[in-house]
């Protein structure tokens, strides 16, 4: 199958992304990231997975470019790269016009119902006068 015109490098790298940021565990490794670098031992803590099975996920978001690893003496610790984060949140971009049209569309709808409700309050109230 050969990949649209419009099909990029950015678009593979958006395929990445969004592929290491489908698994839960690899979202709570990356917030915990976002408080600071860690080793994969501190990463590992809180869940109920091997060393093994941490790692895979921490190669899985270093090869989508989320996290980078630098050396320290014999420690890696991780750290967070937003680059990645910030191309989702440039790509979702062009879709908020249709979340704003809506929006829109659902406000001018509940005003509609608001304005009728209080006219129908009005007219009631007039009734007992």
């Amino acid at each position: 199958m050969v990949a649209p015109p419009s099909a990029t490098l950015d678009d593979n790298r958006l395929d990445e992304t969004f592929a290491a940021l489908a698994n839960s565990t690899r979202r709570a490794i990356l917030a915990r990231l976002a408080e600071g670098e860690a080793n994969v031992n501190e990463l590992a803590e809180p869940f109920d997975l091997t060393l093994p099975a941490v790692s895979k996920h921490i190669k899985v978001l270093e090869q989508a470019g989320l996290i980078k690893r630098t050396r320290r003496a014999q420690f890696r610790p991780c750290a967070i790269d937003a680059a990645p984060l910030a191309e989702i949140a440039g790509w979702a971009e062009q879709y908020r016009h249709i979340w704003d049209d809506r929006f829109d569309r659902m406000d001018e709808y509940v005003r509609s119902i608001q304005l009728e409700e209080h006219n129908r309050d009005s007219e009631g109230e007039d009734d007992h006068r």
